[in-house]
């Protein structure tokens, strides 16, 4: 807030107040995988938190626990975790405390790392438990099987960001409400219908 009032500053990725901010419609976007995930059955969900101090953590954990309330789904949480594969790998034991057949990670690399370590416990995703991820990252895609996950705006985050600052620098009258950014659900082979009790 002090630089903001020093020189034109927009944050990307997180809300500040009286400051220029372009975010991700988070909340649409866990609304949508919890959709999707209900559409197909599921009705408890792990949500894997990320970093404790992540604005987009914060946001998307009281999406989540709004969705599931709306939509009749129980929701619970694992983490803080680090955002890495090795932060995905690291919550599965906490999963196995009490195991759902759906699971909503902080970002990709999380979703990637906790079905890899699914796999060495001896869990099938999609068959015993379904993965969404969060960001679309090159990746997701790539990996085996291909990863469900919501897909943000970086490109356009970046480039609205940009036309922001160009016109802060300008001095013309700048938003300090957020500028929130539509995102989509890809539907890939990592969410299936859930077929009964885990294992």
């Amino acid at each position: 807030r002090v630089m903001a009032k020093q020189k034109p500053v927009v944050m990307v990725n997180r809300v500040v107040s009286d400051v220029p901010s372009v975010v991700p419609d988070n909340p649409r976007g866990i609304r949508r995988a919890l959709e999707l995930l209900g559409a197909l059955g599921h009705e408890r969900v792990t949500y894997l938190g990320g970093p404790e101090a992540s604005w987009a953590d914060g946001m998307r954990w009281r999406a989540m626990r709004e969705a599931g309330m709306e939509l009749s789904m129980v929701v619970r949480r694992v983490g803080p975790l680090a955002p890495t594969v090795s932060g995905g790998i690291a919550a599965v034991n906490a999963w196995e405390e009490r195991p759902t057949s759906a699971v909503v990670a902080y970002n990709d690399l999380v979703a990637i790392g906790f079905i890899r370590a699914l796999e060495v416990h001896g869990y099938r995703v999609p068959d015993d438990v379904s993965v969404v991820g969060f960001d679309n990252i090159f990746a997701s895609d790539l990996v085996s099987p291909a990863l469900t996950t919501v897909a943000t705006p970086r490109r356009a985050l970046g480039a609205t960001a940009v036309r922001h600052l160009e016109l802060g620098i300008r001095g013309q009258v700048k938003r300090n409400a957020p500028t929130v950014l539509p995102i989509k659900l890809m539907e890939r082979r990592t969410t299936a219908r859930k077929q009964g009790d885990l294992p």
